[in-house]
């Protein structure tokens, strides 16, 4: 459904990239999981560290669901386009930007 505005919007958005400095926010979507209805928002740096990544702040995010096992094998992918995570690659070095979605598809 359209949405029709009284007027223009002419203000700056309070979640824009340049508010973060040196971190942004990434969105984590475990697709196809019923436990989580949508993707969980995080501030991480760009310089993070997959691995430190996962296991800092992943990890204990979907540990809230009984059937979450950290070291099953998943798919991954930015906005739909598949990539492969290296554990020592920053954030940013991985094509990971301010306020994409992460998905996550257990194989």
């Amino acid at each position: 459904m359209p949405v029709k505005a009284i007027g223009e919007y002419k203000f700056p958005s309070k979640s824009r990239q340049e508010l973060y400095g040196d971190d942004q926010l990434v969105h984590v979507w475990w697709k196809g999981n019923l436990w989580f209805c949508a993707a969980g928002a995080f501030r991480a740096p760009k310089a993070m560290p997959w691995d430190d990544f996962w296991n800092a702040i992943v990890v204990p995010f979907m540990s809230g669901d009984p059937d979450f096992d950290a070291n099953a094998s998943y798919s991954w992918d930015i906005g739909g386009v598949p990539f492969t995570p290296e554990p020592a690659a920053s954030l940013e070095s991985l094509g990971v930007f301010h306020k994409c979605v992460i998905g996550m598809t257990k194989n």
